[in-house]
């Protein structure tokens, strides 16, 4: 008996431990001896709040209801290259769309999927329901607060007696006083409960307590404000914080508070500026090139990814940005080598063997094509990464001429994901081969409807109308494409023959 470990170093050793469930679980019988152990009830509150946290800075997708609620007014003709939400210019630096696919708002996709970079802001309420996530770029999720209360389903177990905090009988002034034991239960109610408006008063009172002298309650009152939507708010307080103390988070919470209100270049010249007081700091160099990236500069984004690789050559979202990259720079051999690096490092996903696959392929590296689409089908853990391996399979398919082959992946990419828009217009066009008319027009304009951002569906509709003899439905499909896709030669060729037949009649 003599050598039983006590209870709240035993608490402590499994929160170092990351055994935060037995942590909580030991605290809780602390407490049920003596409800008054701040030390426990301190530590008991941490392993909660550590069981659903998320990283504030990683966090960053807007709602339908974000999007429509908006009412952050910005300029509705902002100038090129000074929005992320407006349709980009008319020249693109690096792969034009019939090379590199893109999003509902014209950028192209990147070659790492992460909250907020690949969902265009849709133009309407609408368009924002309608539009399926093809690729993973265009749906909004329902409502920010939903997600973040969903990601702690698992450590949201209450007491038999009730909640382990209530929050509607704590006085927040009291605890504001105490400060040790206020940041504590700031974090609970914010990141375990969501509860922002409690949050936010408390980190009120804190700040009211400390003579707005703690750059800490600064930061996190910013955090309050821009959850709640209130930008400007935010953005005091973040700068705020940065007098009293220089921190790189402060930088990058500055930094996605300036994005959020559209402003892509004094963001990037916020960055600049914390990568003058913290040289190489890799997140503030990352965050750069993500900013580079949503705005097309994909050589400008190329280059920082690479600076990120120079100081962690472990950073899987730089390897796979320029991975991607190459591989759309027709340069599949050099992308092979970057993929097999995340290989070797131990991500092995879906999305990696479907990407190895393709990249084999264009390389002619004939031997391992099926082997990683076969792995790739094994490890996908939903439809949409199912429907995109047979979509790519149909490529392959299309590549090496078995047309049959291809309608059938094509068909199954629809089994697995109906929203599938380029699957639609694959399709189509296998349907066109076969001179079956109306299934190719049925086919896209399904297609366009779903992705109405992308060109080829009205160009194919608009080839397929001309064909036959409907002129007036070819005229608009062409406008749409040439809107979606304004260098492309093709739409430009027919849009010019049917304005000479139009100037005949």
């Amino acid at each position: 008996m003599g050598l039983e470990m006590d209870p709240l170093l035993q608490a402590w050793s499994y929160f170092r431990r990351r055994k935060f469930e037995q942590c909580s679980v030991v605290c809780g019988r602390i407490l049920d001896k003596e409800p008054y152990d701040q030390a426990a009830w301190s530590l008991k509150t941490r392993a909660q709040t550590e069981m659903v946290y998320v990283d504030e800075i990683d966090v960053d997708q807007e709602g339908i209801a974000e999007m429509t609620l908006d009412e952050n007014s910005i300029a509705q003709v902002a100038r090129p290259g000074t929005s992320l939400r407006q349709a980009t210019a008319k020249k693109l630096e690096g792969p034009s769309p019939a090379v590199r696919p893109v999003t509902q708002s014209g950028r192209p996709l990147t070659g790492f999927v992460r909250p907020g970079t690949q969902s265009g802001r849709p133009g309407t309420m609408e368009q924002a329901i309608r539009t399926p996530r093809t690729a993973h770029t265009a749906r909004p999720i329902t409502s920010a607060s939903g997600r973040y209360i969903r990601l702690g389903t698992a450590s949201m177990l209450t007491n038999p007696d009730g909640p382990f905090i209530n929050l509607s009988r704590l006085n927040l002034s009291k605890y504001a006083q105490s400060p040790n034991l206020a940041k504590t239960l700031f974090e609970y109610i914010f990141h375990h409960e969501n509860d922002v408006k409690n949050a936010l008063e408390l980190a009120a009172l804190a700040t009211e307590n400390a003579q707005y002298k703690d750059w800490w309650w600064k930061v996190q009152l910013g955090k309050c404000y821009y959850r709640l939507g209130l930008l400007r708010e935010a953005e005091n307080q973040f700068k705020s914080a940065l007098v009293h103390q220089d921190m790189v988070d402060t930088v990058l919470y500055l930094g996605k508070v300036y994005a959020r209100m559209d402003q892509p270049l004094t963001a990037l010249s916020m960055y600049k500026q914390g990568l003058d007081r913290f040289p190489k700091e890799v997140t503030l160099l990352c965050a750069v090139a993500r900013i580079h990236e949503e705005m097309n500069n994909l050589t400008s984004a190329t280059e920082y990814y690479k600076e990120v690789l120079k100081q962690d050559n472990t950073h899987v979202e730089a390897i796979a940005c320029i991975g991607s990259n190459h591989f759309y720079t027709d340069q599949p051999e050099i992308a092979l080598r970057f993929y097999r690096r995340l290989l070797q490092m131990g991500v092995y996903n879906c999305e990696l063997f479907n990407n190895l696959g393709l990249c084999c392929f264009y390389a002619q590296q004939y031997d391992i094509i099926l082997t990683s689409f076969e792995r790739a089908l094994s490890l996908a853990v939903n439809d949409e990464e199912v429907a995109d391996v047979w979509y790519n399979l149909g490529h392959v398919a299309v590549g090496i001429g078995d047309l049959n082959l291809a309608y059938q992946c094509f068909k199954l990419t629809l089994a697995n994901n109906n929203d599938h828009a380029e699957a639609y217009n694959n399709l189509a066009v296998l349907e066109m081969r076969k001179n079956h008319i109306e299934q190719a027009r049925a086919l896209l304009q399904t297609s366009a409807a779903l992705a109405p951002h992308m060109y080829e569906p009205h160009f194919n509709f608009a080839c397929l109308s001309d064909k036959i003899g409907d002129l007036q439905s070819s005229y608009v499909a062409a406008q749409k494409s040439a809107a979606a896709f304004p260098d492309h030669v093709e739409t430009q060729q027919l849009l010019e023959k049917l304005r000479q037949h139009f100037a005949m009649i």
